[in-house]
């Protein structure tokens, strides 16, 4: 049964690769995947020693650390639930996921969050701590001081495909964060469609950019390069660094990374300022978790000499549902996330009628690697799993080659006196012009057409750009109807902790600006 488990992957490629590069801190040191695979037998040992049943759920809260790797692969080893958590979070917001998850533990690095364990202790739920102060070290669990336990008491947990390993929460954009429980085989079905659809190998390397607590980063970043024993680098801050972020790729000698958009156009503008003398040869670039505006992929292929593929995912698909693929499998289409790997997904109407090429829809999936339902919400599974299939709440069409091309989400498209607009190619309008560095567009309420579509934009660095000229340009490249009614110049759009744009927070940021007659820049 461990065959189909990411345990049991994990497990195969320690035997097939024990002496190859698994996972560095940049500057610090580096672990074999045999060295890495004994570090989380043993720690796994000591976290069911120390009374974690399988099932139970362990919270988990850190920096992209070293301690966060290990943990993590040993509380789901011990066939445990690993609930990963933004360090970020308010006391009142880690009580909330630590509730709605019903975590039986909270483990943190040696530092501790204040917050989080505030929040552990009004729920009476256990708190601990870990760390590994050197590679030749073991990690250090201050659940247990049982220091005969041995990797060889984990011998009698076996993982079972039906495992839940992870537990995550969705975004909570447009209702109340949703718990989403992926298993084993969730997990394994997800690394081998990555890894199949970019060819990862033992060759490969990366380097971190997005938190782990976050299914981008971790499924994709992380999980699918260790189970194609392949080479992963943390930075040494335990977070995303432009400055430190191109020697990392070159002295681990990484041949690929993914990031969301807005960290592209960090790199790209990092790039534009202070270029680096050479870059590493990249097999490819991935971008993912918001949409990317052709004009971004464009500048990063010609500033990086690598292909740039766009690919579609979320939580409930265990990360992966599209991709563009590599060169040698086909051509990668701008404004496109690409084919489906390794499910299946259709487009359909509102009677659950599948769609056509040319035809749109809401993109609706199935498979090895989607979730068998959200956690204690009856009402929202009923919703999501119409037809026999599950509802992603995005809205598309398939062209003739079977690429995938997203409009946008059924709640965010902006209904304009019945004209449907499509947000995302408003933004990629916005993106197109050469000083403009950011871009949202968003609906907001209008007695008139009952929506209008207004914008944010970031000006590029040392230039300067008014509301004005942002509608001039808008006019020459969009059908009038889509032209946005009021643009706003700001200095920063927030963000969530994995780099997403959220429209309705930065909707409602400026309507509560203007309601006041006061609209100052983000960031002022």
């Amino acid at each position: 049964m461990e065959t189909l488990t990411l345990t049991g992957l994990l497990n195969d490629v320690a035997g097939k690769f024990p002496t190859r590069r698994a996972i560095s801190v940049s500057g610090k040191f580096d672990l074999s995947h045999h060295r890495l695979h004994h570090l989380i037998e043993l720690a796994a040992a000591r976290i069911s020693a120390a009374g974690v049943n399988p099932g139970d759920v362990v919270a988990l809260t850190f920096p992209n650390t070293i301690e966060f790797v290990i943990t993590f692969l040993a509380v789901i080893r011990a066939r445990a639930t690993a609930a990963p958590l933004n360090m970020a979070y308010t006391a009142e917001e880690f009580e909330f996921y630590l509730s709605d998850s019903e975590s039986k533990l909270l483990i943190t690095s040696i530092d501790g969050n204040k917050a989080a364990e505030t929040a552990a202790l009004k729920l009476n739920i256990r708190h601990a701590t870990a760390s590994l102060s050197s590679p030749d070290s073991y990690l250090s669990l201050s659940l247990t001081h049982l220091d005969s336990v041995t990797p060889n008491l984990t011998k009698s947990l076996i993982n079972d495909p039906s495992d839940v390993a992870l537990f995550l929460h969705t975004s909570g954009t447009t209702s109340r964060p949703k718990g989403v429980p992926l298993t084993q085989f969730n997990l394994l079905s997800s690394v081998n469609n990555i890894k199949s659809v970019y060819r990862l190998t033992e060759s490969d390397s990366t380097v971190i950019v997005l938190p782990l607590f976050h299914v981008h980063g971790l499924m994709c970043g992380l999980l699918s390069s260790l189970g194609a024993g392949a080479a992963v680098t943390l930075p040494s801050a335990g977070r995303f660094s432009a400055s430190s972020f191109w020697s990392d790729m070159k002295m681990y000698l990484a041949t690929w990374y993914t990031a969301v958009p807005t960290i592209h156009q960090i790199i790209l503008d990092r790039h534009h300022t202070k270029p680096e003398s050479e870059y590493p040869a990249l097999r490819f670039i991935r971008s993912c978790s918001a949409s990317l505006a052709p004009t971004i992929l464009t500048r990063l292929e010609e500033s990086f000499g690598a292909p740039v593929l766009e690919a579609y995912a979320m939580t409930e698909a265990t990360h992966l549902m599209c991709s563009n693929p590599l060169p040698e499998d086909g051509p990668h289409k701008a404004g496109s996330v690409g084919r489906p790997v390794g499910l299946e997904m259709g487009i359909l109407d509102e009677n659950g009628v599948i769609q056509g090429p040319g035809c749109k829809g809401e993109v609706c999936i199935r498979g090895p690697n989607v979730t068998k339902g959200y956690k204690n919400n009856p009402e929202a599974n009923k919703s999501a799993f119409q037809f026999g299939w599950f509802h992603t709440g995005d809205v598309g069409y398939f062209d003739e080659d079977g690429y995938l091309h997203l409009v946008g989400r059924i709640k965010e498209l902006i209904n304009r006196g019945g004209e449907k607009i499509s947000p995302i190619e408003v933004d990629a309008v916005l993106l197109s012009h050469p000083e403009i560095a950011q871009a949202v567009a968003f609906g907001v309420p209008d007695d008139k057409y009952g929506e209008e579509i207004n914008c944010a934009v970031i000006p590029r660095e040392g230039t300067k750009m008014d509301e004005e000229e942002v509608i001039s340009f808008c006019k020459k490249n969009l059908a009038v109807f889509k032209v946005p009614k009021k643009v706003f110049i700001a200095d920063f759009l927030p963000k969530t902790a994995s780099g997403k744009i959220q429209r309705r927070i930065v909707s409602e940021h400026f309507l509560a600006q203007i309601s006041t007659a006061k609209v100052p820049k983000f960031g002022a």
